[in-house]
């Protein structure tokens, strides 16, 4: 449930007040739509485009089929084609495949942490290198 002023509000952004909204509570509502407002549909410093790809890849991790349905929706408007889309997912799906195996594993964080710096230290050298040449 949202207050009169954030229902105008709504309204003006999206055409209408979606009616899923009547099942936040009244101490969230507001807040809620603040959120969304603000970081999904004003401007940040993620481009719209790069937002609804995230939105969508994090929708899809979640396997939530509201979410995925609204963002790529969402992301139709930013002119994202069906291939990104669909690379989107995939990119989703492999980042939810090795959390899976990491924490099935129970792989030491510190030692993740530490590869992950050497691995990023090796390519930027080979960046550099190659900048270079």
């Amino acid at each position: 449930m949202v207050s009169t002023q954030t229902e105008a509000e709504i309204e003006e952004y999206l055409g209408q007040v979606p009616s899923w909204l009547e099942l936040l509570s009244e101490a969230a509502g507001d807040h809620s739509w603040g959120i969304v407002r603000d970081l999904e549909l004003e401007e940040t410093e993620l481009p719209a485009r790069e937002k609804s790809l995230v939105a969508l890849g994090a929708a899809a991790a979640m396997n939530c089929p509201y979410c995925v349905h609204f963002h790529r929706e969402e992301a139709k408007l930013e002119d994202i084609t069906e291939t990104e889309l669909a690379e989107a997912t995939n990119l989703a799906a492999t980042v939810r495949y090795f959390s899976t195996v990491l924490h099935g594993s129970e792989t030491d964080l510190d030692e993740f942490k530490r590869e992950t710096s050497e691995i990023v230290e090796y390519i930027e050298e080979q960046q550099a290198t190659a900048a270079g040449d």
